[in-house]
């Protein structure tokens, strides 16, 4: 009884691999058989990759090489065999030019529709095992031109489809000229070796297909991750610059609180109207304040800058604390001169802060990037704002791999673009590094500031 039913499991399924099989060998080579699937021209970078030595102005022609090959192939393949319409009769001539034009433009067809280029090559093939058992072909042989050119369009199949095809196809060849053959009373010595042969071209194709498909989904996936680390890497920045921006929007709102609080106190006879509206306004600013306290905690995180305070408690620096800044710098090794140009003035936090920071950052770069090279770090207030130059020199001796995440420009770059400045970021003609940037301070801020 468990013999019986092992039995019967065991024919289920080759019953189900077969029929599955059928399915995808219906999916694959019939249904859709004719669909439109143009090939698209090469891509500029391969293009680039394969002919770096073509001119920039026929690059574009050059995207159309593998559509152009296939065409020159579609005319050989005519050619060889338009000669054998010489020395045959009318009818038969009309028939063999249109056996021959069938034949040279199923090549060509495999760039618009390759399942169905495969079908009619494999007609043209079975006609010509027909007629070389019935008529006299006059050399037209099909183990001579047909079958390689229909091997060439199986090849193309398989590289514009998929890898699958190669084993379906050549059965379906094969099978269907081994029947062909048998009914024809046709026998050939060519079949084992061309099947051989074929199966090897084949597989050859489907391993290059499997290649390029599993590079395209590397690719791909490369590019993905890149995309995701970029976007990573811009929020950790932004949530950065928020963390510290938020001292110096709680400090205006503690100020607005406590003037609020103590405003009814400055005058007699306060209107209760007026206490109540000075009550609203400390409210509000309390429940701000613990809004941004709540903000905070969600965006804190550990930072990997050597040169931030570690005291989160501690007041945002701004550029009157720049000296310890160099002292710190000229302690780890790097020798820094600062210039200080225009008439220093007190500008709003948020500006000092931003200003500090790109300072911060373009000196660490020049420590961790540029060992033994001097910096400059120059400072100009100007009418509409204040201007930030930070280069550095050529390095003298090699510099370490670096730990760091490598945020620092785009953290900058952040910042400049919060305050609606400038930036410039490039190497020097000397082969340094130099840190160019603007920061617009509008009257009404540069007012809140000196306030």
């Amino acid at each position: 009884m468990n013999e019986t039913t092992q039995t019967q499991g065991t024919l289920r399924s080759e019953a189900r691999i077969a029929r599955g099989a059928l399915h995808r060998l219906r999916q694959d080579l019939f249904v859709g058989a004719f669909a439109f699937r143009p090939m698209p021209p090469l891509e500029d970078a391969k293009v680039a990759r394969w002919v770096p030595w073509l001119p920039q102005k026929m690059r574009g022609w050059a995207r159309w090489l593998p559509h152009s090959a296939v065409g020159f192939f579609s005319a050989c393949v005519f050619l060889g065999t338009f000669g054998m319409v010489y020395g045959v009769g009318p009818l038969r001539g009309v028939l063999t030019v249109g056996l021959c034009a069938l034949l040279a433009a199923t090549p060509m067809l495999t760039l618009f529709r390759p399942v169905g280029a495969y079908w009619l090559s494999l007609g043209a093939f079975v006609v010509t095992l027909i007629g070389a058992s019935y008529f006299d072909t006059h050399g037209m042989d099909p183990w001579g031109v047909v079958f390689p050119t229909h091997l060439a369009v199986m090849t193309l199949v398989v590289l514009r489809t998929r890898p699958r095809l190669a084993v379906e196809m050549w059965v379906v060849t094969f099978g269907l000229g081994a029947v062909v053959s048998l009914f024809d009373g046709f026998e050939s010595s060519n079949w084992p070796p061309v099947a051989v042969f074929s199966a090897v071209v084949l597989v050859s194709a489907a391993a290059v297909r499997a290649w390029r498909e599993e590079r395209r989904q590397v690719v791909e996936t490369q590019t993905v991750t890149q995309e995701e680390r970029s976007r990573r890497t811009l929020l950790e920045e932004r949530a950065t610059i928020a963390r510290e921006l938020h001292d110096v929007v709680a400090h205006h709102m503690s100020v607005i609180a406590i003037q609020a609080e103590a405003a009814p106190y400055r005058v007699e006879n306060t209107p209760p109207e007026l206490a109540t509206s000075f009550a609203t306004i400390r409210e509000n600013a309390v429940a701000a304040l613990t809004e941004l306290r709540r903000i905070l905690g969600v965006v804190r995180s550990e930072d990997p800058d050597a040169f931030v305070e570690s005291d989160p408690e501690a007041p945002q620096p701004t550029l009157a604390t720049l000296d310890a800044l160099l002292t710190s710098v000229r302690g780890a090794g790097l020798t820094v001169e600062a210039v200080i140009t225009g008439a220093a003035r007190p500008l709003p936090q948020g500006v000092e802060l931003s200003a500090y920071r790109i300072v911060q950052e373009a000196l660490s770069n020049a420590l961790r990037h540029s060992p033994g090279a001097e910096a400059r770090v120059e400072v100009s207030y100007v009418l509409g704002g204040i201007g930030l130059r930070i280069v550095n020199g050529v390095p003298s001796r090699l510099a370490k791999p670096s730990p760091g995440a490598g945020h620092g420009m785009l953290g900058m770059r952040e910042r400049v673009q919060m305050l609606g400045g400038e930036m410039t970021a490039d190497h020097t003609e000397e082969g340094g590094f130099e840190v160019v940037a603007f920061l617009p301070v509008t009257s009404t801020a540069a007012g809140e500031g000196t306030a």
